[in-house]
């Protein structure tokens, strides 16, 4: 018994498209978080820079004495430094404002800046901006930029938080899917396995929530109901078989020990001979009929179809049965609906031809002296087809789908001469044409119909 394990979840389809779109979505999200923290990151700074430019031109607008004094009133508001406005002169040295040093080599002037400054016994990060008097001073506007990058460090926290979140829920969803899949799998592949030691019955289990394993299992599913189908009318027709070649081959042999046993002329071995003969012909006759049935519905003669016309076939199927209806006492008569010259399809004339020589020769059969045959062709623009009707005894509804199959007779008709294949080869005839066949009540007797509808007609 094959089985799967934990191990065999990550070799799954769905484990391995799951993590295909968590890989994708996990680029996507990385992609847009660092768009977020450079848009953002960007933000703050052109912010703290346009707080610079205005604070510069408020100084640069006021008098060098009303400067001076601004810039005490703002040291005097600002003692721990976290926004310092100081005035140096040309070489550098403090001069006026919060306390502060410039770095030992000077940025461009007017130009965002970032450097540092003692506080809280350590270096602190600041980001600034110098501006160069026309008295030579020089003006700093600066701030301490350590509650920004603490902000950008918890954002990117964030960040690299929820991404781990994603990726151990996607993670779990991938296990999950995979699972899920692999016990499908499991289930279906236990049941191939029962099919494969002989439970033809089984059929592989499909789920409730649809998709493609399940548009393939219902398929497969379909696949093996005709395989199905089709063995047991394979061992139908073996049993079928047995059953009525049991009954000439018992003749025949009767026949030959009586004529060992008995015969004491020529004449006698002779008539003897001429019965298994004859019994013999019937088994030969049966088992061609049989490989007949089988050529056709294996579709060999498909590639030498031509377009023929109906109404010509029957003319020549009536021609030749005609006599023989009226031997019998039987009223034979051929019609066609006016436009049967138009009845052309793709096809094989000579199968066609005994198919409906087939459906006449069992009317001949089984319709007593003085009844009637009718043999129709019709063709309109939605369907067009063959019909043969009988005033005979009829087939039971319940044994018309039964008849169509090798060796069935119903049972009134056991007597009659025959093998029974007659119906399976129009049947195995008209699949390999593309038409319907219907047998239906003629009240009284019986009608089959060989047809094919107007879509049928137009994809022809």
């Amino acid at each position: 018994m094959f089985s799967v394990g934990l191990s065999d979840i990550p070799r799954t389809t769905g484990f391995r498209l799951a993590l295909l779109f968590l890989g994708l979505f996990g680029a996507a999200s990385l992609i847009l978080f660092g768009f977020m923290y450079w848009q953002t990151a960007g933000y703050l700074a052109n912010e703290l820079d346009k707080h610079f430019q205005s604070e510069m031109a408020s100084r640069l607008a006021a008098h060098s004495s009303e400067r001076m004094r601004q810039l005490e009133a703002r040291a005097t508001l600002d003692p721990d430094g976290r926004r310092p406005i100081a005035l140096f002169d040309a070489n550098g040295n403090w001069v006026a404002g919060a306390p502060a040093t410039l770095p030992s080599a000077l940025p461009p002037m007017d130009q965002p800046f970032d450097f540092t400054l003692p506080r809280d016994g350590q270096a602190a990060p600041f980001r600034g901006m110098l501006h160069r008097l026309a008295s030579g001073d020089i003006l700093l506007v600066a701030q301490d930029v350590r509650d920004m990058n603490r902000f950008r460090d918890l954002l990117r926290d964030a960040m690299a938080s929820g991404a781990l979140v994603v990726l151990v829920l996607g993670l779990a969803g991938a296990v999950i899917t995979g699972a899920g899949a692999l016990g499908r799998i499991d289930g279906v592949t236990q049941a191939i396995e029962r099919i494969v030691n002989g439970d033809l019955s089984r059929r592989l289990p499909s789920g409730r929530r649809g998709g493609d394993l399940n548009r393939l299992i219902q398929v497969v599913n379909r696949m093996l109901d005709e395989i199905q189908r089709l063995m047991e009318e394979v061992k139908g027709v073996t049993d079928d078989i047995a059953h009525d070649l049991r009954t000439p081959l018992t003749r025949l042999l009767a026949g030959l020990e009586r004529a060992h046993r008995r015969a004491a002329s020529p004449e006698e071995y002779a008539a003897a001979i001429d019965e298994a003969i004859a019994e013999t012909k019937g088994v030969l006759a049966t088992f061609g009929a049989l490989l007949r049935i089988a050529e056709v519905e294996a579709g060999a003669r498909q590639a030498g179809f031509a377009r023929l016309n109906l109404d010509t076939v029957a003319a020549d199927v009536a021609e030749l049965y005609e006599p023989v209806a009226e031997s019998k006492g039987i009223a034979f008569s051929r019609e066609n609906d006016g436009s049967a010259h138009t009845a052309e399809i793709a096809g094989d004339p000579s199968l066609l031809f005994e198919a409906i020589g087939n459906l006449v020769d069992n009317a001949i059969k089984f319709t007593p002296p003085g009844g009637r045959i009718k043999l129709r062709t019709f063709s309109a623009s939605d369907r067009l087809g063959i019909e043969v009707s009988d005033t005979g005894p009829g087939i039971p509804g319940t044994e018309r789908d039964a008849v169509l199959r090798r060796f069935h007779r119903v049972e009134k008709c056991r007597h009659t001469p025959g093998s029974g294949l007659g119906l399976s080869l129009v049947a195995a005839v008209a699949r390999l044409h593309g038409l319907h066949l219907a047998i239906e009540d003629a009240q009284p007797g019986c009608r089959v119909t060989l047809w094919r509808d107007g879509a049928a007609l137009a994809a022809a």
